[in-house]
């Protein structure tokens, strides 16, 4: 609904006050201008969300001495409200706004309203400045080598970190506001030229259909443009690191930055991607080949290895070497559960331990994480409860999913693994192969943003198999000539 501004200044402060109504923080004041003061004036802003200082000390002292160096306002030829918006600010970035909907989403968002009597127009001036925590260091994907700052909170703050690292004309910044209640500023980053015209056109249509009352992170916006909600697997790549998203960006990945969150979502993402990280790029390509490889089989053991356990244990001990299966054999002679009941009990005791130490503060964190690791699995060996062998399985499970690099993949296959237990647990070594095949036959099926989610290992001729030098080994930098298959085809070469 779009409700037009008064000429007349007294009430067009009515609405406007009435709409903030009880909002204490909002700052207004209306006063005289000009050396004869017969002009009258309304500010507006909120406390704290502007330059306070700087916006009372260059625009409100001038405005109200009615001065712009050595001419005062009255002495200026034509209208009052356009000498204003010339001559009245030292800001170039203003603008005009004839409706009340548009002045109050303005104020709300860190700018300033000026209103002047006997003009049905209003004067919005740029003034944010949020509060912040500056720009911190990368926590959740720290690395040894290569950049150490991450995204702050403050939505501007993000679009320049990106922008620093991409002085490219072509980088373009869509904007849009979604959220009818928190009005989230939300921003479209990408290489105009390289990104896909469909991937590009499909984002802006799922971002156009979001409808909700806030959005208060960047991973809403996650969950309501995926491709498929109920996979347990991510279809979008958060991330905390500048350096990564601009290197999507020149893959001709869009970014998706939304204000009030230190991520922001990159898409399209395969399975792939997921298993990169910033430092791969910034080591020897021998070094980093063998680290992927270690997170490739990390990944396989955080989701397959309690399920192993329990088809080997219990319905196929015979293809075991025979010294090991005696030993695993005298381990659990004293155990009074079965072994799906040890496994079930040692995990969820491990992820309430690491849930525990998320929660806690860091450094008492890490303390739990680790004393109580050790108290809980040495008594519950003690006790007869689990087998030694069963705590040596699940620690190796957890380690092997913090290896993996993204947090939101090491979640979904936490959640894979329970399927694998159960059916190992039901029809042993069928039920460990079906649950595989599940889990690969849903892998397959998944797309994102039309891209396949095993790209390349499925579909890889779609891009000359060019994507196979960036995979599970990766090759030389000098190598790697072509982008992804993630950009147009016509802009694939990125290295001559």
């Amino acid at each position: 609904m779009i409700l037009k501004l008064y000429n007349e200044l007294d009430a067009n402060i009515k609405y406007f006050e009435n709409a903030f109504d009880n909002c204490g923080d909002l700052v207004k004041r209306k006063f005289p201008i000009g050396r004869n003061l017969d002009r009258w004036l309304y500010v507006a802003y909120f406390d704290l969300l502007i330059d306070r200082n700087s916006f009372e000390a260059n625009i409100l002292t001038k405005l109200m001495l009615g001065l712009r160096g050595p001419v005062g306002i009255d002495e200026l030829d034509g209208d009052i409200f356009e000498t204003l918006k010339d001559v009245g600010f030292t800001t170039a970035d203003l603008k005009e706004e004839t409706d009340f909907t548009a002045v109050t989403d303005a104020v709300l968002s860190g700018d300033t309203a000026v209103m002047v009597d006997g003009y049905d127009r209003a004067i919005v001036v740029s003034s944010k400045e949020w509060p912040n925590r500056g720009v911190p260091a990368a926590e959740t994907e720290a690395v040894v080598q290569g950049s150490k700052e991450a995204f702050t909170e403050v939505f501007r703050f993000n679009t320049v970190l990106i922008r620093r690292r991409i002085r490219d004309t072509g980088l373009k910044v869509e904007q849009m506001r979604i959220g009818t209640k928190s009005g989230t500023d939300v921003a479209l980053m990408y290489l105009d030229g390289i990104v896909r015209p469909s991937v590009l056109d499909e984002t802006r249509k799922r971002l156009g259909k979001i409808n909700i009352d806030a959005i208060l992170d960047a991973g809403y916006i996650d969950q309501l443009i995926s491709d498929d909600w109920k996979s347990p697997f991510p279809q979008t790549q958060i991330t905390e690191r500048p350096d990564k998203a601009a290197a999507a960006v020149l893959e001709g990945r869009i970014i998706i930055v939304a204000d009030n969150s230190p991520f922001v979502a990159i898409v399209p993402a395969t399975l792939n991607t997921f298993f990169q990280s910033s430092e791969d790029y910034c080591q020897h390509f021998g070094i980093m080949s063998f680290t992927r490889a270690l997170r490739w089989i990390s990944a396989f053991l955080a989701v397959a290895l309690p399920g192993m356990y329990i088809t080997l244990a219990i319905y196929h001990p015979s293809m075991l070497p025979m010294e090991l299966a005696y030993k695993l054999s005298a381990a659990r002679k004293n155990v009074p559960f079965p072994a799906v009941l040890e496994i079930l009990i040692m995990d969820i005791a491990f992820e309430l331990i690491r849930e525990a130490g998320l929660r806690l503060p860091g450094a008492v964190g890490g303390t739990i994480g680790i004393v109580g690791g050790l108290i809980v699995g040495q008594a519950a060996v003690e006790a007869g409860i689990v087998s030694p062998i069963v705590v040596i399985i699940i620690a190796l499970t957890g380690i092997a999913g913090f290896a993996i690099p993204h947090y939101s993949l090491s979640s979904g296959f936490r959640i894979m693994k329970y399927l694998i237990i159960f059916l190992s647990a039901f029809i042993g070594l069928l039920g460990f192969l079906a649950s595989g095949l599940l889990i690969m036959i849903h892998l397959v099926s998944l797309k994102s943003f039309g891209i396949p989610y095993m790209f390349p290992y499925t579909a890889g001729e779609m891009n000359g198999m060019s994507d196979f030098k960036d995979t599970i080994f990766r090759m030389p930098l000098l190598k790697m000539k072509k982008r992804p298959i993630f950009a147009r085809p016509e802009a694939q070469i990125r290295f001559k």
